[in-house]
C-alpha cells in the first residue's frame, strides 16, 4: 500500500512537471536572482494587463506589442529548448529575448511616426525590424508549440511572396488568377504595420478577453477550487457504478468552468481520480484517456472557455456573453454522452462503486468550499445580467476574488492561531503565485495568437479563401456532406501539430469561408456561428490527438500507462461528440439560435439527446448488454437519422432506439435465465 500511495505521488510529481513545462515553462534556474526575475516578469506582465484594461485607454496595436513583448520574454527565458539546459538561462536565449522584445516595442516607440507621418507605409529600418520579429516569433512558436504552426505561417508567407504557381506548377487556374506575388515590403507591412497580421484579431483578444479570464482562473486555482471540485464531485458520484470514472467527467466538467487549459484540468483532477479509477478496476489506459477526454473537453463549458471562443466571439462579432448562450447546450450534452460512456465502460468492465464509508460527506464538502462557486457567479452575473464586456467583467471578478483570498486566508489564520495578520501576508503570496502563475500560462497563448495572425495576415492579403472555395467545391461537387467531412478530416490532421487555439484560428480563416460559401450555394441557410463551432469543435480534439496530445501525456504520467496509447483512447472517447456539430450545423435550434418556441426547443434537445446517446452506444459496442453488428448498425443509422430535423426522419431515428432496446434487453434477460453450462449468445 505504502509502495503504491508512493507511485502515485511520483506520478502526480511527473505530470506537475509536464504542465510546468507545457504551460509555465520547464525552466528552473540554480540561480535565485534568474528564478525571481522570471517571477517579476510574469507578475509585471499580469499587472500591466491588469492595467491596461482598468485604464482602457490605451491603443490596441500597442497593447498588444507589449503583450507579445512579454510573451516572447517569457517564451525564452522560461521555456528551454527540448534539449537545452533547465538550470541557467543561456546566451542565445538572452539574445532571442531581447530581439523579441526590441522588435516588439519599436511598434510602441514608433507608433506615432509610422501611423501618422508614414500613413502607414514602411522604411527600410521598418522593413528589417519587422522580418527579424517575424524569424523570432517563428523561434518562439516553434520551440514551445512545434513545428506545425510555424511551419503553416511560413508556407502562407512563401504563397504570397511567390503567387500559387511559384508554390505548385499544378495549382488549378481558378487559384492562379487571386496574384502573381508581393513584395518583401508588402508582406511586412501586412504582417507587422497593419493591423491585419501579427496584430490582428487573434493577439488583440489575447491581450484582452483571455489574459483576464486565465488570471481569473489561475487565481481561483489557488485558492483551492480546484480540489473543492475534485472533493465534491467525488463525494457525491462515489458510489455509483464506475464511480471514480464518473466523478472524473464531473470535476473535469466543474474545472473547465474555470479553466481554459486541458493539461491543467488534467493534473488537478487527474491526481485524485485517475489512481483512484486504477484501484477501481479500470485499466491504466482507460483511466489516463477517461480524465483526458474529460479535461480536454472543459475548453468546452462557459463561462471561461479556451482562448479560441474569445477569437471565435471578435470573429462573428457578437457580445461574449452570448457566445456562452450558444455553447452552454453542445457543452452540456457533450458531458453527458462522456458521462453515459463511462457508465458502459463500467458495465463492460463489471465495476462497482466506492462503500460510502470510504467517501467525504457530501453536505459537508459543499459547504465547505460554497464560497468558490460566488466568484464565478459574480462573473456570470456581470456578463450575462449587467452586461459588461467580457475584460471588465473579468477583471471586476478578479477584484473580487483577490478580496475573497485575503479574507479566507485572514479567517483561516485566525482560527489555526497564528493571527488574521499572517493570514493576509500569506493571502498575498498567493496572489502573488497566482499573477504568475497566470502570466506562465499566457505564454504559449500569447505566441500561438501572433503566430496564428501571420495566417489570417496572409489569407486576407492573397484571398486564399475563395482559391480554396473553387477547389473544394470542384473535389466535393457542391454536396455538403462530402465538404463537412472534408473539413472535419482536415481539421484532425491539423491538430495532430497544433494546440487547439491555433487549429481554431487555421480553420477560421481557411475553411468556414469555405463552408459558409458552398453552404450558401447549397441554398443551406446556416448561421455563421453554427459553421465557427464546427471546426471549433473538432479543433478541441487536438488537446488529445498524438503525438502533440500534451492533455495525454499528463494523464499517461499519473496512470503509468503509455502516452500513444492513451490518446489514441481519449481520442476514441472524445469521437462520441463527432456528431454533435453535424448536430448543430444542420440544426442550429441545439446552439438556442433563433429560439421560436420552447415545446419545439426541447423536442429538438430530446433528440439530439437520443441521437448522441445511440452513437455512443454504436461506438462502444454496448447498450444494456453487448451489443452484435446488426445492432450497432441500427443504432448508428438511428444516430444519423437523428442528426437532421424532420418528423419522419425522427420517428424513424427513435423507433430503431427503442427496438434495438428491446432485442439488447431481451438478449440480457434471456442470457440471465439461461441453464448453467448453456453457451452464451453472440
Amino acid at each position: 500500500m505504502a509502495e503504491r500511495e508512493a507511485a502515485d505521488v511520483a506520478n502526480a510529481h511527473e505530470a506537475a512537471e509536464l504542465v510546468k513545462a507545457s504551460d509555465h515553462g520547464a525552466r528552473d534556474p540554480r540561480h535565485a536572482w534568474q528564478r525571481w526575475m522570471l517571477a517579476l516578469i510574469a507578475v509585471g506582465w499580469s499587472l500591466f494587463q491588469v492595467y491596461a484594461s482598468y485604464a482602457g485607454t490605451i491603443n490596441t496595436q500597442i497593447t498588444g506589442a507589449i503583450h507579445l513583448a512579454f510573451g516572447f520574454a517569457l517564451a525564452f527565458l522560461a521555456f528551454p529548448r527540448k534539449k537545452g539546459r533547465k538550470d541557467t538561462i543561456p546566451w542565445y536565449d538572452w539574445l532571442l529575448a531581447a530581439a523579441g522584445v526590441a522588435t516588439s516595442l519599436y511598434i510602441v516607440d514608433n507608433y506615432y511616426d509610422i501611423v501618422a507621418v508614414q500613413g502607414g507605409v514602411p522604411t527600410v529600418r521598418d522593413v528589417w525590424v519587422g522580418s527579424l520579429l517575424l524569424a523570432v516569433l517563428a523561434i518562439a512558436a516553434a520551440r514551445i508549440i512545434g513545428y506545425a504552426l510555424p511551419a503553416i505561417a511560413i508556407l502562407a508567407i512563401l504563397y504570397g511572396v511567390t503567387g500559387p504557381a511559384g508554390v505548385i506548377h499544378a495549382t488549378p487556374p481558378e487559384l492562379l488568377q487571386l496574384h502573381n506575388g508581393y513584395s518583401w515590403q508588402q508582406i511586412v507591412q501586412q504582417l507587422y504595420i497593419t493591423e491585419e497580421g501579427v496584430w490582428g484579431t487573434p493577439i488583440r483578444v489575447s491581450a484582452t478577453f483571455v489574459f483576464l479570464f486565465v488570471l481569473f482562473g489561475s487565481l481561483l486555482d489557488k485558492a483551492g477550487a480546484g480540489q473543492y471540485f475534485v472533493d465534491l464531485a467525488y463525494s457525491g458520484l462515489g458510489t455509483f457504478r464506475g464511480g471514480p470514472a464518473k466523478a472524473s467527467v464531473i470535476a473535469s466538467l466543474l474545472t473547465g468552468v474555470i479553466s481554459g487549459s486541458s493539461v491543467a484540468n488534467v493534473v488537478t483532477t487527474g491526481t485524485f481520480t485517475i489512481p483512484l479509477m486504477k484501484k477501481a478496476g479500470y485499466p491504466a489506459v482507460k483511466a489516463g484517456a477517461t480524465e483526458c477526454a474529460s479535461s480536454v473537453n472543459g475548453q468546452l463549458m462557459p463561462p471561461v472557455m479556451g482562448a479560441a471562443a474569445f477569437i471565435m466571439a471578435v470573429f462573428l462579432d457578437i457580445p461574449y456573453s452570448q457566445l456562452i448562450v450558444y455553447a452552454i447546450v453542445p457543452a452540456v450534452l457533450t458531458y453527458v454522452g462522456l458521462f453515459y460512456l463511462v457508465h458502459l465502460e463500467a458495465l463492460k468492465l463489471g465495476l462497482q462503486g466506492v462503500p460510502r464509508a470510504e467517501l467525504p460527506p457530501f453536505w459537508p464538502t459543499f459547504r465547505r468550499g460554497f464560497h468558490y462557486l460566488l466568484p464565478v457567479a459574480f462573473l456570470l452575473y456581470e456578463l450575462m445580467w449587467v452586461k459588461l464586456t467580457p475584460e471588465r467583467s473579468a477583471l471586476n471578478a478578479t477584484f473580487a476574488l483577490i478580496v475573497l483570498i485575503l479574507a479566507q486566508e485572514a479567517i483561516r489564520g485566525a482560527r489555526s492561531g497564528t493571527g488574521p495578520i499572517a493570514g493576509l501576508w500569506n493571502g498575498v503570496k498567493l496572489t502573488f503565485t497566482g499573477f504568475e502563475v497566470g502570466a506562465r500560462n499566457m505564454t504559449t497563448i500569447a505566441v500561438a495568437t501572433a503566430a496564428a495572425g501571420i495566417i489570417v495576415g496572409m489569407v486576407t492579403m492573397t484571398n486564399l479563401g475563395y482559391g480554396l472555395t473553387q477547389i473544394i467545391g470542384a473535389v466535393s461537387g457542391g454536396n455538403i456532406w462530402i465538404v463537412l467531412v472534408m473539413a472535419m478530416i482536415t481539421s484532425l490532421i491539423l491538430g495532430v501539430g497544433l494546440p487547439t487555439t491555433a487549429n481554431y484560428i487555421v480553420m477560421a480563416a481557411l475553411v468556414v469561408p469555405v463552408i459558409v460559401n458552398l453552404s450558401d450555394a447549397a441554398g443551406i441557410a446556416v448561421p455563421l456561428v453554427a459553421v465557427h463551432m464546427f471546426v471549433f469543435y473538432f479543433g478541441i480534439l487536438a488537446d488529445d490527438t498524438p503525438p502533440v496530445g500534451l492533455a495525454a501525456y499528463a494523464a499517461a504520467a499519473i496512470s503509468r500507462a503509455d502516452p500513444i496509447a492513451t490518446g489514441i483512447q481519449g481520442f476514441v472517447y472524445d469521437m462520441r461528440t463527432a456528431i454533435l456539430p453535424f448536430m448543430f450545423f444542420f440544426n442550429p435550434q441545439l446552439l438556442l439560435y433563433d429560439v421560436t418556441s420552447w415545446w419545439t426547443q426541447a423536442g429538438v434537445l430530446l433528440t439530439a439527446l437520443i441521437g448522441m446517446l445511440a452513437f455512443v452506444s454504436a461506438t462502444q459496442g454496448y447498450f444494456t448488454a453487448k451489443l452484435g453488428w446488426p445492432e450497432r448498425a441500427a443504432l448508428l443509422a438511428a444516430a444519423l437519422l437523428l442528426i437532421k430535423p424532420g418528423s419522419v426522419s425522427d420517428l424513424i431515428g427513435l423507433a430503431l432506439v427503442a427496438l434495438v432496446y428491446l432485442v439488447n434487453r431481451w438478449r440480457t434477460v434471456r442470457s440471465d435465465h439461461r441453464p448453467p453450462g448453456a453457451p452464451a449468445d453472440g
